[in-house]
Formats: C-alpha cells, structure tokens, sequence
C-alpha cells in the first residue's frame, strides 16, 4: 500500500507554481547581476519551492549567509537581503550597508524582500539607523504554505505555538489566515469550516473578514476541498510528548528531519571494500533527503517500525532476483530489456541499502534498555497507570542527570494524562528538577505551566479517563504488522487529534459533544456560500477531501494516521495535512525553553 505522491485529487504543485512565480518577478525587478544574502533560517523552506537553477536563470550568481561585518567580494551589480522580519537581523544587515565602500565603482544596489511579510517596525528600525535609504527595493514574498510533499504543507513558524499561548502574539495565526486564502485562490471556496480552540475561532474569523473585505476573492473555480479542519495543537498536548513510533516518526525523533533532509552519523554508509577493514571512515555525517518521491520510503515511512524490518528483506529478495535475470538474458532483445531496466533496478538497490542502514542505526537505539524503560512508562501514563504519584522512573533519571528534554517531556506527559497533578507532586518534581540541572531552568517550568503543559489540578477531578475511554484513545490489542486503527502509529495510543478528525468525518462531533466540552476552547462550524453552478454534486464512489490544519504543530505520527484514514478502502475521505510547523516532543518542548544568563559582571 504505497503512500501517493501527490494526493487523489489535490495537486499541490499549482502552490509551489504560484511560489516561483512571484519569486521570478521580483527577482527580474533588479535589474542585472545578483547576489543573495541569505537569513540561514530560511534557505531550507525555499529549497522546497525554488531550485538554484531558478535563481541562476535570473542571473544570480552569488549567495552568501546573513552575518555581522563586511558583505563578501561579489563582482554584481544588486544585493538583495531574503529575511524574516525580525529586529536582530536588521541589525545585521545596518551593519553590512554601512561598511560597503562607498567609493567602489561601480556602486552595487541594495534591495530586501522580507519573508513572509514586510514589517513596519523593521523598516523604521532601519530607517533610525540611517540606512532605509539604501534599499532600492522594498517587497515581501508571501511564503506561507510550504509544500513538503504531495499532502502536507507547513508554514515552518518555529515559534508560533510559542507566540500563541506564551506571548498571545497571533501574527502567526494571521499568516495561517493568508496562506488559507491563497489556498483558496488556487484550490476553491472551501464550503465547511469545522474547528476547535481559541486559535481555530481567529483564523476562521480572520478569514471570513478577509474574505468579506476583498469581495473580488470569490473565485469560480470549483471547489477541490469539501472540509477545512482547524484544530489547536493545546486540544491535544499529549500526543506530541509521547515517543512516535513509525519510521519516520523514529527517524524524526532520534536525528531531527529539517525541510525534508536528515543527517545522519556516516560509519554505517561508508562502502564496504573487501579487505580494507575500516580505514578511511566518512567524518561528514550522510545528508538524505526523503519524500514520497522515493518509491521504498513512500511505502514504509508511515509503517509502525517493527513492521519495517519484514518490507526491506522482502524488497532484498525481489531486488537480487531482478539482477540474476541477466543470467537468463540469452537473445539481444532481452538483453535490451534488461538493460533499459538497470537505472531503475540501481536506483532501487540503492535506496534499499540506505533504509537499511537507517533501520539498523533506530534499531541499535530502540532495542536499548532504556528507550524501553521510557516507553514503559509513557504507554503506563497513556493508559492510566499511576499517573498521580511521583513516578520512581522519572526520578531515577533525574538522580542520573539524563538530559533535561527528556524529563520535561515525561513529567509535561504525566501531567496530561492526569489534568494537571497534585500540587505536593508538582513542587516535588519541580524542586528536583531546579535543584539537579540549575535554578536558571524555573523560567522553563513557568512557561511549561503557561502552556498547560505542567499544571497544579485546578478542578480536583482528572478528566483524562472519560476523554480517553470515549474517544478510545487507549488500544490493548494494536496490530503493528497489519493495522486496523490509528493506534498502531503509537503502539496502543491513538492520537486525539486525528481521533477527532475521524469522528467529525463519521459520525460526527454531535456524538462527542459531552467531551468536546471538556477539552480547551470553543467548537464550531461555519458555512461559506459558493457561488451558483459551483455546489458538488458526489459521484458514487467518490471521496470527500478534508484539509486538518494544525495551529502549533504536527508530528510525523498524527500525519501517518491521517494517510492511514486516507487509505482505508470504507473510508471516504482523504485527508491534505497543514500546520505551523513539523514538530516532535524534544523540538517542541525546545522551543519552550529559556535560559537565565548568568550576569556578565
């Protein structure tokens, strides 16, 4: 069952198409030879859209990384800043025009393009620091929605669940807004919204304004998506704690995927010489890129990991019987065949040994002693073990000083699981904490507490079982090898908010009003009128398409459970995944994090 490319219906290339084009246009603005000053933070995310062949075709020759100092030597006629609209960096760049000699000849243009939107504040920033003027070009580049592949988007706003519920700064949510719109520009009216928490209510709002304010945006194109879902990512703060346990949820969690690539530690891909033994090791670790585009990892990267194992050897075993048939290959017409086969048949063989050397390197980790312990201790939480005492694992690992991310996310786990926890258990675990990696980190728990991440149980009562027993998130019976139910993407836990996905969608959320109620911010629908002639009337047999769009971030997990509905044959909906930014526990919890400086004196 191989995941698509590019999904049923929607096809995500007319996004990446309208992405190049308002690149190619400002780009042929500035007239001449270019040079790009890169913010480093963005030079993944447009990977994803533009090529360097693009930038070459309109006459970029240079490209260097925004930093303090003189610009590099660069023999062109424009220099042109790509930044997100953040002060610090404006500082960089004052720095960078007021050291250019100004009696070079001949004299280079400065122009900068804000991503994704121009800010007021930093222009007039530049303009105190007396060089606003330098800039011959003033734009922005709308880049929201990054397509990651065939069904999945991302804004890849680091800080946005941050933003949301620590700073209540909702210039994210409005940039989701945008980027829904242009969606829609491209894609249709989509006719039903569904959402649920505070910051699905704002964007849905925004939208209806911005929708309302700009009459001309109704399109007569015909609708692609039938249900847009928004959901807040603080409806479900527990799944994003829990150790994802697909392969590319694994592959996330142990080496960190950026912008589709992962590095990883090279001894396992050095190739192997007879007789060499292993003398000239590789020091630079493996890059890989991975998307759906590569027919092996498109069919096991949402596989539950102990599922992995059995597809590769199978592969080995077609592979190598492939290559024998040039044996067999007697006539020049077979051995034409086999021939005009062989890149394919190479490129497989390839791929094949790079999985499994990326399945040995998670093996070695998740057969350790202690991914077990941890585990254990999460599925106990998940299903409602003793999660309202302090937990003797968790101790342990505090008394042995394991890295701090680590404990975080099993004491914010716990606390989920049991609506908050008991406040002589809270202090305990905080004065263990602040006590064993530093005072600094109180900063930490404050904001973990802001979040609702690691709270006192206010209301004397854990909600947790009845969510958990109605929405089934707990499954004792998960089939790793041949799935029935999402569940199998954490071995037994079902994530909420694909579980609520899957109940809007059948039978509904009238069935789980009682629990709705119990989880944070409003629920809601909303309708928005098509214009006449543009109503779907379904074809027997045909699927509805669902857009879940995850305000604070989404796991490779909750997408593979999504692909997983997607692809069940009775289920009649086929799902596009959005959000703020691909997260996992440890960058999420990360993003959370501040450090007292110690004072410089």
């Amino acid at each position: 069952m191989a995941a698509h490319l590019s999904s049923g219906r929607v096809n995500l290339t007319a996004l990446r198409e309208a992405g190049r084009r308002e690149l190619r246009e400002f780009l042929d603005k500035c007239a001449g030879s270019k040079a790009i000053v890169w913010d480093e933070y963005l030079t993944g995310p447009f990977g994803l859209i533009a090529q360097y062949s693009l930038l070459k075709e309109h006459e970029v020759e240079k490209m260097f990384t925004l930093k303090p100092g003189r610009l590099p030597p660069a023999d062109v006629k424009n220099i042109i800043f790509f930044v997100r609209p953040k002060l610090e960096l404006m500082d960089i760049i004052t720095d960078n025009v007021l050291r250019e000699d100004r009696g070079r000849s001949p004299q280079r243009d400065f122009h900068i393009l804000f991503v994704p939107r121009r800010s007021l504040l930093c222009e007039q920033w530049l303009k105190e620091q007396g060089v606003l003027g330098s800039f011959i070009h003033r734009e922005q580049y709308s880049l929201d929605l990054i397509p990651f592949d065939g069904d999945l988007l991302s804004m890849e706003s680091e800080s946005a669940f941050k933003e949301c519920y620590l700073e209540s700064d909702q210039t994210s949510l409005y940039h989701a807004a945008k980027g829904l719109m242009t969606l829609q520009a491209l894609y249709g009216t989509i006719p039903q919204i569904f959402g649920k928490g505070d910051c699905a209510r704002h964007v849905a709002n925004m939208m209806i304004r911005m929708k309302r304010e700009f009459p001309g945006s109704q399109n007569s194109i015909f609708p692609v998506f039938d249900t847009l879902l928004l959901l807040d990512r603080n409806v479900d703060l527990l799944t994003p704690l829990a150790t994802q346990l697909t392969y590319e949820g694994l592959i996330d969690e142990i080496y960190g995927i950026q912008n589709t690539y992962v590095k990883l530690p090279p001894e396992k891909f050095a190739p192997k010489k007879q007789g060499e033994g292993g003398k000239d090791l590789p020091t630079e670790p493996k890059k890989l890129q991975l998307n759906s585009a590569e027919e092996l990892y498109a069919e096991i990267r949402d596989k539950n990991f102990n599922a992995v194992g059995s597809v590769l050897s199978k592969k080995a075993k077609i592979i190598s019987a492939a290559f024998e048939e040039r044996h067999h290959a007697k006539t020049v017409g077979e051995i034409k065949q086999f021939v005009s086969q062989l890149p394919h048949m190479q490129a497989a063989r390839s791929s094949l040994a790079n999985h499994t050397s990326i399945a040995e390197l998670i093996k070695d980790i998740t057969t350790s002693e202690d991914f077990f312990d941890n585990l254990t201790v999460e599925q106990e939480f998940m299903s409602g073990i003793d999660t309202d005492k302090v937990n003797n694992y968790i101790e342990d690992c505090i008394a042995q000083k394991h890295p701090l991310i680590k404990i975080l996310r099993l004491v914010c786990l716990q606390s989920v699981c049991n609506s908050g926890l008991k406040q002589k258990v809270l202090d305990h675990y905080k004065r263990e904490i602040l006590q064993t990696y530093g005072y600094e980190h109180i900063l930490t728990l404050n904001n973990l507490e802001k979040a609702g991440l690691l709270k006192p149980q206010t209301s004397g009562r854990n909600n947790y079982p009845t969510i958990r027993k109605t929405l089934r998130l707990w499954m004792d019976d998960v089939n790793e090898q041949n799935p029935n139910d999402i569940s199998y993407v954490y071995s037994g836990y079902a994530p909420l908010s694909v579980r609520l996905a899957q109940l809007l969608a059948r039978p509904g959320w009238r069935s789980i009003e009682e629990v709705l109620k119990m989880l944070p911010g409003p629920h809601f629908e909303e309708r928005q009128q098509l214009p006449t002639g543009l109503q779907k009337k379904r074809q027997h047999g045909e699927n509805r398409v669902t857009l879940v769009f995850f305000l604070g971030g989404v796991t490779y997990a909750e997408i593979a459970a999504l692909r997983f509905l997607s692809q069940m044959e009775d289920g009649g909906t086929e799902y596009i995944i959005a959000t703020t930014k691909l997260i996992n526990g440890t960058t999420w919890i990360k993003s959370l994090m501040e450090k007292l400086e110690p004072a410089p004196f």
